[in-house]
């Protein structure tokens, strides 16, 4: 067994070589392993074995985020393509989880965890998604600018009637109702933020159901729809777009923010699906085109990735100050998942492996051109 761990350690040593990586050194990217197992765990189990791992305590890192960085940028964790990722793979391509019963499980397990860990995270609006820092300096203010910017590409005046597709807790839609006078409806699939939203938007024109977009046969003057699309499957990108067309006036505009693969379509991955968000796939610019044609014209397709990487650890920084009083509610098994999957995610994004896109989309054209706020 022992000439088993040697051999792996060996060749776990020369591929975090390649990325700059140090077994046991001293640096804040370099990794220290407490559990000699942690070795064999991840060659036979790839990102879920690693992620599990750390999950038990059996390895560390004191700047998550940059080893992350680090790996993906060496592209290191090629080399662990393993049995999982096909099978998590096949599983996106041939089962439809997004759809029926599947749709709810996403709400169910991340969404309905409990509104403390959020507000502790999320700072002052709940806004579960990718702050816009270009002239902000703290979170808050990236939020605010991220749903300010929101507004401003879809044009929205005061009286306008707006979908929020996916409206989580609602904030999206206060912000455009009390900056912007608009009225709007809200649907999401959790519960929880339902009642939190409702709860939220009270006294405004506000309306929030707890519905499955595809139900949507209305008509509104703007659409957005914030961090969901992530959530609705290759195999229901068309149809996403077709409710969109069908529920826009025809002298509208539609936002879509979401996160992004470079590549070819993404499969979600093992470790992600199984403990943070199930059923989530990052969509390929090409899958999105796809989806769109003879739908929409893409107006503007704005891409400001490295601003999540901002706001996943800002979202840490948040969490770690408020364990204090969340440590009686979440054990510390809970919270090195959490650690994991923020510093993972930032890591990503660090790294340029992923995108936030915000695509503004018209039906027929902007008669005379579409001016791109920034």
């Amino acid at each position: 067994m022992n000439h088993d761990h040697s051999s792996l350690k060996a060749r776990a040593h020369d591929l975090l070589q390649h990325a700059g990586i140090t077994l046991g050194g001293n640096r804040p990217t370099d990794l220290v392993v407490h559990d000699e197992r942690t070795y064999a765990r991840v060659f036979a189990h790839g990102s879920l074995g690693l992620g599990e791992a750390y999950m038990d305590g059996w390895w560390d890192v004191s700047d998550l985020a940059g080893f992350f960085s680090r790996v993906l940028s060496s592209h290191v964790d090629e080399s662990l393509r393993t049995l999982d990722a096909l099978i998590v793979h096949l599983k996106a391509r041939f089962l439809n989880m997004q759809r029926g019963e599947h749709a709810w499980e996403v709400g169910r397990q991340h969404y309905d965890l409990g509104n403390d860990l959020f507000q502790a995270m999320l700072g002052k609006r709940l806004v579960y998604s990718c702050g816009y820092w270009a002239q902000a300096e703290n979170l808050d203010d990236a939020q605010e600018a991220k749903l300010d910017l929101i507004c401003r590409k879809l044009q929205l005046r005061r009286g306008q009637h707006v979908l929020d597709i996916g409206c989580g807790w609602g904030e999206a839609l206060k912000f455009a109702a009390e900056r912007y006078g608009v009225s709007g409806v809200g649907v999401t699939i959790s519960k929880e933020q339902a009642e939190f939203a409702r709860e939220l938007c009270k006294g405004l024109p506000i309306e929030i159901r707890l519905q499955d977009y595809h139900e949507l046969d209305e008509r509104f003057d703007a659409i957005l729809s914030v961090g969901m699309f992530e959530h609705v499957g290759a195999r229901n990108y068309r149809s996403w777009f077709e409710v969109a067309r069908r529920c826009l006036h025809p002298e509208g505009l539609a936002l879509l923010h979401c996160i992004g693969s470079n590549g070819t379509p993404g499969r979600p991955d093992p470790w992600i699906e199984k403990y943070i968000f199930p059923n989530s796939v990052i969509p390929a610019m090409s899958q999105v085109a796809t989806a769109l044609e003879g739908l929409f014209v893409v107006e503007d397709w704005h891409n400001f990735g490295t601003d999540y990487d901002r706001t996943l650890m800002a979202w840490k920084a948040n969490v770690d100050a408020a364990w204090p009083r969340l440590a009686a509610r979440y054990d510390e098994r809970f919270r090195r998942m959490w650690d994991f999957y923020l510093g993972c995610s930032a890591g990503v994004f660090r790294s340029r492996r992923d995108q936030l896109w915000q695509l503004t989309l018209s039906p027929g054209g902007v008669a005379g051109g579409y001016r791109v706020p920034r």
